[in-house]
Formats: C-alpha cells, sequence, structure tokens
C-alpha cells in the first residue's frame, strides 16, 4: 500500500472528510429551510432552481469521493446507443435493481456526468425524511416519501406526481425508484419466490418480486410530464473494491456498470392495473436475464459501452467547501492546542469524535445488514400481489 492510499484510511482524515459534510450540510440546509419560508410561496419556480443548485453542493461530495477520492468509476453499457443523446437531456423515471450498499452513488455519479446531479430525488420510506442532512435535502427537494401504507401513499403518489411538470426549462428531473421496495438480501429473495410461486409467477434469480401499486400509480401520474423509463441495471466488478460506503471512504476504487436501457412512457401500457403490473414484471424479468449476463461474465458482454466523461464541478464545489471550512478551522484549532485550557482541547477532541461518530451512523443506512425489513413476512403479515399488507 503506497503512502497516499494508506493517508486516505486515516481516522483524522475520516473525521474531516465527516466535517466538511456536516457542516456544509447544516449550512446548505438551512439555507433550504430559508427558502421555503420566503420564496416557495411566491415563486416556487424560483425556489426549484435555488435548491436543486444548493442540494448538489450536498450530493457533489458523494461523487467527489467516489471519483476523484478512491478512484472509482462507472460504465454505461446502452442497450440502444443511440439513447446517448437523451440521456440528461429529458426527465425520467429510473428503474434500478437494489443488490448493493452504494448504487445509489453510482447513480449520483452518472447523474454528476450528465449535469442532472442536483436535480435527482427518490422514491423512499417516509422515515428518511428525519436523516440528519441528506433527509432534510431530499424532503426540500420534494423527493417522495411512503409510509407503505397504501391508502396514505396513494394519495402522496398522485399529490406529488403533479410538480414534475412545474420544473423550469433544464432542469430535468431524474427520480430514482426502487420497484422491489427494498435491498436485496437472500432472505428475502426466498420469501418473495414462494410468492411467485403461490400466485404461479415466473421466478427471478437476481431479483425480488417488483412492488405494483406504486408503480402503476406513478406511469398514470406522469403522463405527459416524464418522457422515459431508464431501466438501469447495476452490477460491481470483481477487479474493484467491495462495493460499501466505508471502501469508498477509505479511498479504494470500486468498479460498476450500469447497462441501460431507455424505454418511452408512451410505450407502457396503463389501460388497466393488470396490464401494466404484467408489464412491470416482464421488465424484471428482462432484468433478471441482464443481470445473469453479468454474474457469468464478470461485466456485461451485450449493449454498447458509451464514455459518459467526468466533470470537475464535483471536485471543484468540494475544494470550495475545504476553503471556507477548513482553513478557519485549522487556524482556530492551531490556538485552542497552542493557548487554549485543557478542558476547552478536552471539549473539541469530543466534539470532533461526536461528529465521526453521527458520520458513521449515517453510514450505517447503507449497510446491507441493516437493510429494511420491508418485504419480510411475519405471522402477523402476508404478501399480496406484491404489496405487503397487514392482516
Amino acid at each position: 500500500m503506497g503512502v497516499w492510499a494508506s493517508f486516505k484510511q486515516w481516522f483524522v482524515m475520516h473525521l474531516l472528510i465527516g466535517y466538511i459534510f456536516l457542516v456544509s450540510g447544516f449550512i446548505v440546509c438551512f439555507l433550504m429551510f430559508l427558502a421555503s419560508i420566503f420564496i416557495w410561496p411566491f415563486n416556487k419556480t424560483l425556489y426549484r432552481k435555488v435548491v436543486c443548485n444548493l442540494g448538489y453542493t450536498i450530493w457533489s461530495q458523494f461523487a467527489m469521493l467516489g471519483q476523484w477520492w478512491s478512484g472509482s468509476d462507472c460504465q454505461v453499457v446502452l442497450e440502444n446507443p443511440d439513447d446517448y443523446k437523451y440521456l440528461g437531456q429529458e426527465r425520467a423515471i429510473v428503474v434500478m435493481n437494489h443488490k448493493y450498499e452504494i448504487d445509489w452513488i453510482l447513480t449520483w455519479i452518472l447523474s454528476e456526468r450528465l449535469k442532472v446531479l442536483g436535480c435527482t430525488k427518490i422514491y423512499g420510506k417516509s422515515s428518511l425524511r428525519w436523516v440528519p442532512i441528506i433527509g432534510w435535502a431530499w424532503h426540500f427537494t420534494e423527493s417522495i416519501f411512503l409510509k407503505r401504507q397504501w391508502d396514505k401513499d396513494r394519495e402522496t403518489l398522485s399529490k406529488d406526481m403533479n410538480y414534475l411538470e412545474d420544473y423550469p426549462k433544464g432542469y430535468n428531473v431524474l427520480l430514482l425508484l426502487f420497484c422491489e421496495g427494498t435491498r436485496f438480501t437472500q432472505e428475502k429473495h426466498e420469501e418473495s419466490m414462494a410468492v411467485a410461486r403461490q400466485k404461479g409467477l415466473p421466478e427471478l434469480k437476481h431479483h425480488l418480486l417488483p412492488r405494483t401499486k406504486g408503480f402503476v400509480l406513478t406511469m398514470r401520474g406522469i403522463q405527459g410530464k416524464v418522457s422515459s423509463i431508464l431501466d438501469i441495471t447495476c452490477g460491481f466488478m470483481k477487479e474493484g473494491a467491495e462495493p460499501t460506503l466505508m471502501n469508498i471512504l477509505n479511498g479504494k476504487a470500486v468498479k460498476g456498470q450500469f447497462y441501460v436501457r431507455r424505454i418511452p412512457v408512451a410505450e407502457v401500457p396503463i389501460e388497466n392495473d393488470e396490464v401494466c403490473s404484467e408489464w412491470l414484471h416482464e421488465l424484471y424479468r428482462n432484468k433478471d436475464r441482464i443481470y445473469d449476463n453479468f454474474e457469468k461474465n464478470g461485466r456485461f458482454t451485450i449493449g454498447t459501452p458509451v464514455d459518459v466523461p467526468w466533470r470537475y464541478n464535483d471536485l471543484i464545489t468540494y475544494i470550495f467547501w475545504f476553503v471556507l471550512l477548513c482553513l478557519p478551522l485549522f487556524y482556530y484549532l492551531a490556538q485552542v492546542f497552542m493557548t487554549g485550557s485543557m478542558y476547552l482541547q478536552l471539549l473539541i477532541i469530543v466534539l470532533f469524535g461526536m461528529a465521526w461518530l453521527g458520520v458513521r451512523r449515517m453510514i450505517g443506512v447503507t449497510e446491507i445488514k441493516k437493510a429494511s425489513k420491508y418485504g419480510k413476512t411475519s405471522s402477523s403479515a402476508s404478501v399480496v400481489n406484491g404489496e405487503k399488507k397487514s392482516n
């Protein structure tokens, strides 16, 4: 291991990264809060421009850590190379598999390269809204939060789909949708396939059964507002490090691939729930075959690889935060440890320790072993029509 690689794993460097993220995040979320009070009631278009650009200054930190700090890369493989001209140039729903801890970081890296990172949004469980900084920023940038209670979620989806057509020109929204409802684990897969056998559906090797109700309602709500579905299948190659957020923080490069299929929204049948649901199931059967190609070959051997060039914007933004936040910090710490009291020095150490614990707790949200239990059956719940329904 070289000196630079070892340097990236130093505890003090992780503290510094955590400090920049936390302080910049609190500043940005406070500015978003002010915008929600003083801009949103009077000019929603201006508000969306403001929060998209503010959101970029947070999300770009993950893109920077992925690309420039760890040297990770994400190669795009297109089913149809002619679709390259649409990437980043239209509003789209991203339907993605969810097998890895950091598949979402690859999505942000690709969004950064396509110049739409500030306009990325998610479908997320409602508890994510309260995750400090990340959840708050998702809230202010109008991500869609679901309680996984269908009556309430149906109302939320119907209302939140309307804002998509209100975004200003040039602000192309990418809305990330994990139709499986939760991250893949072997236990959840076994239970999901038991449901597939019960319902007479073909079994999937690499995915959970997609949850169809929200997808159907989404497809009806985005008509005329969103141009396409980007069906993305993500895989990580074995020549890279294990795809975890801690490995990226430690400067270890992961190597991912995206297999991308562009499907015009007009091609999705929405005449009735059953037909639209079957269309989604067929999409996941195709996804299964695509990922099987990756599993067997260690990379996608189908489709056409395309080069999506890196940009410097995320690196420049991070340098801005470093200069703004770290130079005063270094000066203050030098004064404290040269002339300050022992109690003040201990307080500084404790505060930095608490900051690191906060960042580590947020990292824990991404870990597979702490993934949602959504989709698991129990004595008090059963799965019906691909949805979790309380008895």
